[in-house]
């Protein structure tokens, strides 16, 4: 059994905690993902930095930014998530990239590197359906999940086309429009959820927009598999640039606040 595989085999929902490698500095994002370990993110997405982030807001976009400016390159991300997996042997890690990326380093190259490094999975945002066989053989050959995105605005009969291929688990886009923190999630999201479970038995995560406990908790009654914090987090690591140690202290305590959404309010007792 995977490693994805079997965290979601736990059937509890889970937290996935996004960062982008290189942010703020290759060894201060080793810190940063430790500390979001400790703190109990149950999987770990990992973005490659990239010039052209298309799918994300200000907030990663910036975060993408600096982690070029400190000079990161493809090379170091595999080396951070071999140091990653030395530091949680079990947890679940994925990367978040773009094609552009893979296409320049060659698929077959890439998906081995990934593989070596100790990734679980690829998330390719900008990559069409159409073009998945471009990566598929090469992420089966190395044992590599790939995971599948869904939005809102995906036709039913593209559904089906998406899943076909998916592996790992299923990353449903909450709203239209690029990552980024929201006041509140779109009133459809269990309609979504409940539709994408028709199609298929792999587990579902819900991301974008994800930031508060009460949006946490929309997406577990949803009935989610997963919920995955990227803007809220990486926000927090802008904010405390040059203050290490508060920038751990404040990813603690938000993965803390935010878990707490997991479970359910107890049901009052009626007297």
């Amino acid at each position: 059994m995977s490693r994805i595989a079997g965290l979601f085999a736990r059937k509890s929902p889970v937290f996935i905690g996004f960062t982008v490698a290189g942010d703020p500095g290759i060894e201060a994002s080793l810190r940063v993902a430790k500390a979001m370990i400790d703190a109990g993110a149950d999987l770990l997405e990992i973005a490659v930095p990239y010039a052209d982030p298309v799918a994300d807001g200000p907030v990663i976009e910036r975060a993408h930014v600096r982690a070029l400016r400190a000079g990161t390159t493809a090379d170091d991300v595999f080396a951070l998530v071999r140091r990653i997996r030395g530091y949680a042997p079990a947890l679940p890690l994925v990367l978040f990239t773009y094609y552009n990326i893979i296409h320049r380093r060659g698929p077959d190259r890439f998906f081995a590197e990934a593989a070596a490094s100790g990734a679980d999975g690829v998330l390719i945002v900008d990559l069409p359906v159409e073009e998945s066989d471009e990566v598929a053989p090469y992420a089966a050959r190395h044992g590599i999940d790939r995971i599948a995105l869904i939005a809102p605005t995906t036709s039913p009969e593209r559904q089906h086309t998406i899943l076909s291929g998916a592996s790992g688990f299923v990353y449903l886009i909450s709203l239209e429009g690029v990552t980024g923190e929201r006041d509140h999630l779109p009133p459809g999201l269990a309609g979504l959820v409940g539709a994408v479970r028709e199609k298929t038995g792999l587990p579902l995560a819900v991301g974008f927009g994800v930031s508060r406990p009460e949006h946490v908790q929309t997406v577990v009654a949803a009935g989610a598999n997963g919920v995955i914090v990227g803007s809220a987090l990486v926000r927090l690591i802008e904010e405390h640039a040059g203050d290490e140690a508060g920038m751990q202290d404040a990813l603690r305590a938000a993965i803390a606040t935010l878990r707490r959404g997991l479970v359910p309010d107890p049901e009052p007792d009626i007297p």
